[in-house]
């Protein structure tokens, strides 16, 4: 199926022929299925809600996850004609401008730049399905069970003799589409339930983060599907929203399936002032966000938002192990590759 090969250093990277040899692979023309799926299917969910599709650039001089003590996302840094910038790694900032010209919200589907390294989980280039509503985390959570179950039941729809065959079978498509609600746990309930194990749960100074393999254990013994809510705050990027009086937890969340993580989301700052608590709480200088303070404090509301990792879902479809093979044209950072 896949055509790739060994790196000198052990990394992964395509052959300089697999562009040939994919096109007549049936895996690849299932892919390419999906991914009409899921773009079509987007835009009707969207649609029928009122929410806005913008078209944004894909610089940004105001970089969103890579920020946070906790965050393991490296920003991609570029030299424009002389302007230092970055390629957007979110444009969850841009969304939440375009709710103040939407009231129902804003979306977009479209590549994200990361700086860290590719592996099986994770790609320096990746699509992104993000969207931004008035409202709060309960809300964005409701529209995201909503979002992922109308995927999952256009695949069954459209689809579930291919996929079947490929992931072996549809029932994590169907338990998926039959659920009325989805499991959740807070952090707290998390670190709870996996018991001091130390290869589940990182510490920090000040903040903890589930590992993949906590993860894993969450899905194992309590559900396959599962939110995991209310992330200590200083590991979480400074955008997400307080959950309480003492700053401590955010007002976040991400949805477990699959490989782990595969949306996440969360509620935002409605003002300017707490923002510039959550920058200063971070570590983080105002410089860069200078034009989303003033949005706030000019225009302050409430808004919630979600990012989906398109070719983790992907790979949950497909039951599928490594994300680098999910491309129709591998990115690696580094590394020239053709087409």
């Amino acid at each position: 199926m896949t055509v790739t090969q060994k790196t000198s250093h052990g990394g992964w990277r395509p052959a300089s022929d697999r562009f040939i040899k994919i096109m007549d692979d049936p895996f690849y023309r299932l892919l390419v299925d999906l991914q009409d799926l899921l773009t079509t299917r987007t835009t009707e969910f969207w649609a029928a809600r009122r929410v806005k599709a913008l078209h944004l650039p894909i610089t940004t001089s105001s970089i969103s996850s890579p920020m946070g003590l906790g965050s393991d996302s490296t920003p991609v840094e570029i030299d424009l004609f002389g302007d230092r910038t970055f390629l957007a790694d979110s444009m969850q900032f841009m969304l939440e401008y375009g709710c103040r010209f939407n009231a129902d919200g804003a979306w977009y589907l479209m590549p994200s730049f990361r700086g860290e390294d590719a592996d099986e989980t994770h790609l320096n280039q990746f699509f992104h399905s993000e969207a931004e509503i008035v409202g709060g985390l309960d809300d964005v959570m409701t529209t995201v069970q909503e979002y992922v179950q109308a995927l999952a039941q256009s695949v069954l729809g459209r689809m579930a003799d291919e996929v079947g065959d490929v992931a072996g079978g549809v029932g994590h498509l169907e338990q998926m589409a039959s659920l009325s609600s989805f499991p959740r746990l807070t952090l707290d309930e998390a670190v709870d339930h996996l018991d001091s194990d130390p290869d589940a749960v990182h510490h920090a100074d000040g903040w903890r983060t589930l590992t993949r393999h906590g993860e894993r254990r969450l899905m194992e013994e309590i559900s396959p599907i599962l939110w995991v809510t209310h992330f200590d705050h200083l590991s979480v990027p400074f955008y997400q929203a307080y959950a309480d009086p003492e700053q401590r937890s955010s007002l976040s969340a991400d949805l477990l399936f699959g490989v782990g993580e595969v949306v996440g989301s969360g509620e935002r700052h409605a003002t300017g002032a707490d923002v510039r608590k959550a920058l200063a709480q971070h570590g983080v200088s105002e410089e860069a966000y200078r034009w989303y303070l003033d949005m706030k404090d000019v225009r302050p509301l409430r808004t919630s938002g979600f990012g989906m990792g398109v070719e983790r879902w992907l790979m949950w479809v497909l039951n599928h192990l490594d994300i680098r093979e999910l491309q129709l044209a591998p990115r690696l950072n580094g590394i020239a590759l053709a087409p």
